[in-house]
């Protein structure tokens, strides 16, 4: 199941770089390729936020960018890239060990210890980013010479995580929900918890320059809240 999500993901990333002039194109992060289906309309690009921010600025087809943070959007909105990205989501950082735990992870304490192999986001890469804040947060940057694998988005962690190939990873609280099945999740003490603010732009040279628009209202308004709600996202 794991493997087939990844997958689907990538080709979703590879697969709707080209508009057909009628369809609205939003690029979003993938954490959020769980709750953004169910606002039916679209045409969805799911990847890491960075990942489709350099996408957008070397001319990808899109309308709309929705981000894991304001990092990348702050950027492109310097550049006159996009619009001025607006908050419209919360999420939470949390640790995810499979099931079993062998490793008998009960904590970030445990992270540092001889033989635990860690999986976290690259750097640039919003999962990743937050993670390096906790781990700094906590005075626990030796955790990093533990890691084993650095991913190109969240669904990556998780996989890795999922498939045993790793003893424990950084994800959004929202993405082990929806991995419940093959993941235990290990809550944070509120004090290392980074706050996650997704943001959403409008791409200024968008051929559909008022769908989008239109787009972000409705993510905004108490449709999509419901929507982001559901899916275990929290309000900006």
């Amino acid at each position: 199941m794991i493997r087939l999500c990844v997958l689907a993901t990538a080709l979703v990333a590879t697969g709707c770089g080209g508009g057909d002039g009628a369809t609205l194109d939003v690029f979003a992060a993938s954490s959020l390729s769980e709750a953004f289906p169910a606002l039916v309309g679209p045409r969805y690009t799911f990847a890491g936020s960075d990942t489709l921010a350099t996408q957008i600025r070397e001319g990808a087809e899109a309308d709309v960018f929705a981000a894991a943070s304001p990092k990348a959007a702050q950027a492109l909105f310097g550049e006159g890239i996009v619009t001025s990205p607006r908050a419209f989501a919360s999420n939470r950082l949390v640790i995810v060990v499979p099931g079993a735990n062998e490793a008998g992870i009960r904590g970030l304490d445990d992270l540092g210890g001889n033989g635990v192999r860690v999986v976290i986001g690259d750097q640039g890469v919003p999962v990743g980013d937050y993670a390096r804040q906790a781990l700094t947060a906590a005075g626990a940057d030796d955790v990093l010479e533990n890691v084993v694998s650095l991913e190109d988005d969240v669904k990556g962690v998780v996989a890795k995580v999922a498939l045993g190939e790793a003893d424990a990873g950084f994800v959004y609280s929202t993405d082990a929900k929806a991995a419940a099945d093959e993941l235990t999740v290990i809550e944070l003490p509120a004090r290392l918890r980074p706050e996650i603010r997704y943001v959403v732009a409008v791409v200024a040279e968008s051929d559909r320059r008022e769908a989008a628009e239109d787009f972000v209202e409705r993510l905004l308004s108490v449709e999509g809240r419901r929507v982001l709600r559901e899916a275990g996202f929290g309000t900006p």
